[in-house]
């Protein structure tokens, strides 16, 4: 197994990697800045775009498209002249209140989840997990957690898995086929790492993998929750990972150097890292079809 730097991306929130098959390409964000990156895996070389900081996540809807969480709006956002179409608000505002983590789901709608810090003993998060289906409506479809990451949906279609990073717990719920999800079940409690579960994907025979934010390693669970694997990381932070390349067995890694929270200072913290040859395949993402 290989763990190898690529290019000289030094992000301070570093989230949200997402795989471009048709251009062989690695994208991901810098959250805290609004930057969104375009990577070439093979020489590195980088294009941008700035959005509205903060950024929560993305996903491609169409060659030109993406959707994007910003602070507590969806917006769709045209990579070819910046145009930027609000879709609507999660009715919720406070100063310690953002968008976070988000992925499409298999009909092409959009979840993404809030994360609600500084909260006081006993006080319950606003906010929640939001779906934006086909039409560009916001709704809300669940409420009661703290820092929602890594949202993604197991390859069979049914099962949708979300980390709450606050309680250090992966949560998997039913999806229908209206995106309404069943009581939350909890599939992994990572406490006993000592880390928060972040960033989630799921390769092609269902193991979960996530990075462990605290704890320098992203790990894998099998089928009924178990740890099977945990691979330790040259940084302090690993924010989320998903798989690449031309047969999808590459791992590659968001990393933190400030998120406001964390923050750490060796030199490759903030870096987008490539394993390789970690023997694990991924299961294809999907994109959104989003269009109001």
């Amino acid at each position: 197994m290989q763990i190898e730097r690529i290019g000289t991306v030094r992000a301070a929130l570093g989230e949200c990697p997402v795989w471009d098959a048709a251009r062989n390409t690695l994208w991901m964000l810098d959250c805290r800045s609004g930057q969104l990156m375009q990577v070439d895996p093979d020489t590195g070389a980088t294009q941008d775009w700035q959005l509205p900081a903060p950024v929560g996540s993305f996903a491609f809807n169409g060659d030109d498209d993406i959707i994007v969480a910003l602070k507590d709006t969806f917006a769709l956002y045209r990579l070819s002249d910046g145009a930027m179409h609000s879709l609507g608000h999660i009715g919720d505002s406070h100063p310690h209140l953002r968008l976070n983590d988000g992925a499409p789901l298999p009909d092409g709608s959009f979840v993404a989840g809030t994360m609600h810090i500084h909260r006081q003993a006993g006080e319950a998060p606003l906010g929640g997990l939001y779906r934006v289906d086909l039409q560009g409506n916001v709704s809300r479809i669940s409420q009661g957690l703290g820092v929602v990451n890594g949202p993604a949906m197991h390859p069979d279609g049914m099962h949708f898995h979300v980390c709450d990073s606050a309680q250090r717990k992966i949560f998997r719920y039913r999806m229908d086929a209206q995106g309404q999800l069943s009581s939350p079940e909890v599939f992994v409690d990572t406490d006993a790492l000592g880390s928060a579960p972040d960033g989630c994907c799921f390769d092609q025979e269902g193991g979960l993998w996530t990075a462990l934010v605290h704890a320098a390693a992203i790990a894998r669970f099998d089928a009924h929750g178990k740890l099977d694997r945990r691979i330790e990381l040259p940084v302090a932070h690993p924010a989320s990972l998903c798989f690449g390349g031309p047969d999808l067995s590459d791992i590659f890694v968001t990393t933190i150097s400030d998120s406001g929270r964390l923050s750490a200072t060796g030199p490759l913290d903030g870096a987008l890292l490539r394993i390789r040859g970690a023997g694990a395949v991924g299961a294809p993402r999907g994109q959104c079809r989003i269009h109001p």
